[in-house]
C-alpha cells in the first residue's frame, strides 16, 4: 500500500481519478492532466483534500518532494514528466499497480492479454463465469479499473481482468494466479519502440509465477511460444491436439463441447477465443447447457466485426477496434462478399502488406487518416482500386456511390485511431451514424 508519500498522479481519465479516490486518505496527491476536466470530480477530489492542476506536461509539479508518480497507461514512456521522474529516481508505476496492493487476501486473479481477442475472450469468461454463479467482477483494460472496484471484492471473489501492454509496461508486484496469452502479432510499437520490446512487456503477464499458477497460451502462435518456453507457470495450450475447434465444433480434452452452428459469432478467431475462456472457466465451474445457451446468444463485442446493418441488401460491419494489421485480416477471412474496405488512420509503422494474403476480398480500398497516402502507395502495388479520403465521413460519401447491392462495407482500419478521435469506439460510432444518415 501507498501511505504517508506526496504523489503525482500524470493523467487523469478514470483510472487517475479512481486511484486518487483509493489512495487519498493516507497521501498527499495531485493530479495533474493536459486536458479541462469534468467539473463536479474536481471538486469531489477537492473535498477529499487532492488537487487538480491543468499543464501540458506536469514536469514543473515535480521535483525530489514527490515519492511516487502514477502514470497513466496510456502515456508514453518518453513523456518529459517520466523522463524526469527517472532522473530524480521516483519509482512510475501505474494504478492497477497501485490498486492491486489493496486487494484483500485470497482473492483470484484472471489476466487475459494478447495482441488480438483479449477483449472478446475476457467478455465470454466473466459472462460464463456470472451464469455459473461465480462470484466474479470484471475489470482492467475493458473499462473499469482495478481501483474502483477494490472496494467491492472479497476474499473469494475472481478477478477477471483485460490487461494491456500499456498496463504491463509499468507493472512490478503484480501478480496473476490464471494468465491468458491469446497471441501475438506487431503492434503498438509506436510505443515500445520495437516488436522484441513489445513482445518482452506482455511476457510480463507471467510475473512471479510458480508451478501453482497456471498460463493459458496458443499453441499455433510462434512468439506466444517463444516468450513462455521457459516461465515457471505450469502451461495449458489451446489450438493443441487436445483443446482445439475444427468443422464440427469446439473441443476441451477432445470431447465436443458445442457444435459450431451453436455458436452465434463466427470466425477462426472468435473460435480461439471461446477455447481460451472455456479452459479458464474449467478451473471454477463447467455446465455445457449454461455454455451452449450463452453461445447462441452472445453476438460479440461491439466494435469488433459488428454487424451495423443491412440496407438494400447491403452489410454494414463495425470493426473500429481493429488497431492492427492482424486484426483486420481476421475481418477480411470473416467476410463473404466484395468488400468496400475503409482503411487507415494514425502512423504507427504498421504493415499493410501483412494483409496481401486476406485482401482479395476487397473491392476497393478507401484511405483515411495520416497514413492515406502510404496506404495509396499499398494498394497501387497490388493493383487495388483505392480513393484518398482522409476522413471517415468522405469514405462513406465515395463508397454510397460505388457500392452496390450484394456486397459489405467495413470499416477495419489496421490503424490507431488517435489522429482524429480520442478512442477507436468514437470512431465506430461515428461510423454507425453515417450508415444511418447516408444509407436510409
Amino acid at each position: 500500500m501507498i501511505e504517508n508519500k506526496n504523489v503525482l498522479i500524470l493523467g487523469m481519465a478514470r483510472s487517475g481519478y479512481h486511484v486518487a479516490k483509493l489512495i487519498h486518505a493516507s497521501n498527499k496527491i495531485i493530479i495533474t492532466d493536459r486536458a479541462d476536466q469534468e467539473e463536479d470530480k474536481i471538486k469531489e477530489l477537492d473535498t477529499l483534500g487532492i488537487s487538480f492542476v491543468k499543464s501540458e506536461t506536469g514536469v514543473e509539479l515535480l521535483d525530489e518532494n514527490i515519492d511516487i508518480v502514477i502514470k497513466n497507461p496510456g502515456i508514453d514512456p518518453s513523456h518529459p514528466c517520466v523522463n524526469k521522474a527517472k532522473e530524480l529516481n521516483i519509482p512510475i508505476v501505474n494504478e492497477m499497480e497501485v490498486a492491486f496492493h489493496y486487494l484483500p487476501k485470497g482473492v483470484k486473479i484472471i489476466g487475459i492479454t494478447g495482441s488480438n481477442g483479449k477483449t472478446t475472450t475476457t467478455t465470454i469468461l466473466y459472462n460464463l463465469l456470472k451464469l455459473h454463479n461465480v462470484d466474479a467482477f470484471l475489470g482492467g483494460n475493458i473499462g473499469y479499473p482495478l481501483s474502483e472496484i477494490v472496494s467491492k471484492v472479497s476474499a473469494n471473489s475472481i478477478l477477471v481482468l483485460e490487461i494491456s501492454d500499456h498496463q504491463l509496461y509499468n507493472f512490478i508486484d503484480f501478480k496473476t494466479d490464471y494468465s491468458v496469452l491469446t497471441n501475438l502479432c506487431p503492434t503498438h510499437l509506436d510505443f515500445h519502440g520495437t516488436y522484441e520490446n513489445y513482445i518482452n512487456v506482455k511476457k510480463k503477464i507471467f510475473n512471479h509465477h510458480t508451478k501453482d499458477d497456471k498460463a493459458y497460451i496458443n499453441y499455433q502462435n510462434q512468439d506466444s511460444l517463444k516468450i513462455t518456453k521457459y516461465i515457471n507457470s505450469t502451461k495449458v495450450y489451446f489450438n493443441d491436439e487436445n483443446n482445439y475447434y475444427n468443422n464440427d465444433g469446439i473441443y476441451i480434452n477432445k470431447e465436443l463441447v458445442i457444435n459450431k452452428e451453436d455458436i452465434k459469432i463466427k470466425g477462426n478467431h472468435n473460435y480461439e477465443n471461446i477455447l481460451a475462456a472455456l479452459l479458464v472457466l474449467k478451473e471454477f465451474a463447467f455446465d455445457k447447457e449454461i455454455i451452449k445457451e450463452y453461445l447462441r446468444n452472445f453476438g460479440g463485442v461491439e466494435h469488433r466485426i459488428e454487424i451495423v446493418d443491412t440496407k438494400s441488401n447491403i452489410e454494414f460491419y463495425n470493426d473500429s477496434k481493429a488497431t492492427n494489421p492482424t486484426s483486420t485480416i481476421m475481418a477480411l477471412k470473416a467476410m463473404s462478399r466484395p468488400t468496400h474496405l475503409i482503411l487507415g488512420g494514425m502512423e504507427r509503422k504498421q504493415d499493410f502488406n501483412e494483409l496481401n494474403e486476406a485482401i482479395k476480398i476487397v473491392k476497393c480500398i478507401y484511405a483515411i487518416g495520416s497514413v492515406t497516402d502510404r496506404i495509396e502507395e499499398y494498394a497501387k502495388e497490388n493493383n487495388i482500386p483505392c480513393v484518398k479520403c482522409f476522413t471517415l465521413e468522405k469514405a462513406m460519401t465515395c463508397i454510397k456511390e460505388n457500392v452496390l447491392e450484394s456486397e459489405a462495407v467495413l470499416l477495419s482500419p489496421a490503424s490507431a485511431s488517435w489522429d482524429q478521435y480520442d478512442k477507436f469506439e468514437t470512431r465506430g460510432e461515428e461510423f454507425k451514424k453515417l450508415v444511418e444518415k447516408l444509407f436510409n
